[in-house]
């Protein structure tokens, strides 16, 4: 039986992740003598460097790089171009007329230069071991995770098995009623860091990783080495925040493939892959350009065996973890995309409906409080009663946002500091809404409509 202690701990707020340890010797990073010296000489390719400059470029440590420069140095492919100060790290190294044929060599087979990349095998042992350290989350963290949001008690009790599972998800219902948003709150709610690697080495192909663009970076200025001090991890791994990438219709199946550029000769992760360890968002799912049958059979031995294929151009295949939370938002009915075998494979099917009017009064609220408005309760029976009920037209999580959005714009264009009338109210109703009619007669103020203050 699990003590109330450990219990306890698989609901704790999660905690930095173990950062990969730094690599002391050439045999710790998995890479060989050729592979760094190749990263070396096409680093020197774009100019002079320090030896401390070359081995933060290359990501690791010049107790590594130091001997590799003096081969390069023997070699006649390297030559010290003057001092920055004492010892080969403060040396200024740059490439003889053999080494910049050697480089051009060398970009030929492929044009990445950067950090160092990490063996296949690290990166599937670091990942499988992210996967080990994983608790999981109570009712409070889950609700910390949507403290941003207005959620129903329903949708929670849907949520909170769903992502301890770790299994794939499906949001559905009517559009406008956050979906995208909910799955963004699964994201902040397993919350915490990881690490990525910069890129990845299959049998000297190299496969790019990190993504600016989808990876929301954590590292420090002062995590950079010197040469006094050095590194205190390996620091071909960028530590980020557990990732949320979102898809929507531009997605189609050669994104979920590496992509070999052929004029720099190295692989871009698919999108799956820059997603592991977090959450990876289908949105608008069955709107794009591809059959959603296509993409549904891509996903069916990932779902099953959370392991992924991925194949080089040179037509060798490997494996790599599919540790990540799928999730398909749609507007349409689930039973319409898939089969039942599929829909199987998916467990948590989720409804998202429309808010009810206490929900959508508390939205109204928030949202009120994010623009600095006055809110008061009469202007959302005011909406109700004026713009909704008498159209039957549904209530939707976004309305409130796009419509305080209006009433700000309409404010700001007639030198007025925002506030809320039933004027402002009709007029953005009558400009967001297509078969709202023309906005309600009052003065251009909104005194005669019943500002609230």
């Amino acid at each position: 039986m699990t003590s109330p202690a450990a219990a306890a701990s698989l609901f704790d707020t999660p905690v930095a992740s173990l950062a990969p340890p730094l690599p002391r010797t050439l045999a710790d990073t998995g890479l060989g003598v050729d592979q760094i010296e190749q990263l070396l000489i096409k680093t020197l390719y774009g100019g002079e460097a320090t030896g401390h400059v070359a081995a933060e470029r290359l990501r690791l440590s010049w107790t590594i790089l130091d001997p590799i420069v003096e081969r390069a140095r023997a070699e006649r492919l390297v030559e010290v171009r003057g001092a920055a100060g004492t010892g080969g790290a403060a040396y200024r190294y740059g490439l003889t007329d053999v080494g910049r044929d050697r480089a051009r060599q060398y970009l030929d087979i492929n044009q990445y230069a950067g950090a160092a990349p990490v063996p296949l095998a690290a990166y599937v042992a670091e990942m499988h071991a992210l996967a080990g350290r994983r608790g999981y989350i109570d009712r409070d963290r889950l609700r910390q995770g949507f403290s941003h949001l207005i959620v129903g008690d329903r949708v929670f009790e849907q949520l909170g098995p769903a992502i301890n599972a770790g299994k794939a998800v499906f949001l559905y219902g009517p559009p406008g009623n956050g979906k995208t948003v909910i799955a963004e709150g699964m994201g902040r709610a397993l919350g915490g860091d990881m690490y990525v690697p910069h890129a990845i080495d299959v049998d000297g192909q190299i496969i790019r990783v990190f993504d600016p663009i989808n990876h929301d970076s954590l590292e420090a200025d002062d995590d950079a080495p010197s040469v006094v001090t050095a590194a205190p991890r390996d620091r071909r791994w960028v530590r980020i925040r557990r990732p949320v990438v979102m898809v929507g219709g531009e997605l189609t199946l050669d994104m979920l493939d590496l992509t070999f550029n052929p004029l720099t000769k190295f692989y871009e992760a698919p999108i799956q892959l820059k997603a592991g360890g977090g959450v990876f968002l289908v949105d608008d799912f069955g709107r794009q350009r591809i059959r959603p049958q296509d993409l549904l059979n891509r996903w069916i031995v990932p779902l099953e065996s959370r392991v992924d294929y991925l194949t080089l151009h040179t037509g060798k295949k490997f494996q790599v973890p599919f540790d990540v939370l799928i999730v398909f938002a749609t507007n349409l009915n689930p039973e319409s995309l898939a089969d039942e075998a599929f829909l199987r494979r998916i467990p948590y099917k989720i409804a998202i409906e429309n808010p009810t009017v206490e929900e959508f009064s508390r939205i109204f609220e928030l949202n009120c409080r994010r623009r600095h408005l006055r809110f008061h309760g009469v202007m959302v029976a005011y909406l109700q009663r004026r713009h909704y009920a008498p159209h039957g037209r549904p209530l939707r999580a976004c309305h409130p946002r796009d419509l305080l959005d209006q009433v700000t714009a309409i404010c700001r264009y007639r030198g007025a500091p925002p506030k809320i009338t039933r004027e402002l109210l009709d007029r953005a109703c009558a400009s967001y809404f297509v078969d709202a009619g023309p906005p309600a007669a009052g003065d251009e103020d909104g005194r005669s409509a019943g500002h609230v203050a």
